[in-house]
């Protein structure tokens, strides 16, 4: 039985300079790091682990880096679709993603640092808004962090699923 488990509550900041909001959570899973890093480099696995994701699929690329996914989301009661692009991935240790539509861009970061009986997943997620949609930040703050509760949550059961 897996032991994953939410260790520290993640933070919402706004930085002052480029209207960007980022967040953060970490779970801890008994599951090795080379299993947790193979799930979650495969970011068509997003539909299982990210609450926000209703579709993910790789549109170019093998999996590494420069690859391309389209992601579909459900935020706010609206879909929105992104094109991540696979920006780094470092064996057993780091995937970064980037995904940008006309309105934001996403970085996110995952992280997987070995514990002494599994892993510990750091994920962040930062949102930077363009156009109009920066008019809109002041309103997304709560949302985002809601959004980032749910991931914590499906992250937590898809790893105990692996």
């Amino acid at each position: 039985m897996c032991s994953t488990g939410r260790v520290a509550h993640g933070s919402l900041r706004l930085a002052t300079v480029g209207l960007v909001i980022t967040v953060q959570r970490t779970v801890v899973t008994d599951r090795p790091v080379e299993a947790v890093y193979a799930y979650l480099r495969d970011f068509e696995n997003a539909v299982e682990w990210d609450a926000g994701t209703v579709a993910c699929r790789r549109t170019s690329g093998d999996g590494g880096v420069g690859s391309e996914y389209l992601n579909t989301s459900r935020f706010l009661g609206r879909e929105t679709e992104l094109t991540y692009t696979v920006k780094d991935l470092v064996p057993d240790e780091r995937v970064v993603l980037v995904g940008q539509n006309s309105s934001v861009t996403s970085t996110d970061r995952i992280e997987i640092v070995p514990r002494p009986a599994g892993s510990e997943v750091v994920y962040t997620a930062t949102f930077e808004f363009k156009g109009s949609a920066r008019l809109l930040i002041p309103f997304l703050r709560v949302p985002i962090r809601r959004l980032a509760d749910d991931a914590e949550e499906s992250l937590t059961a898809a790893l105990d699923r692996l």
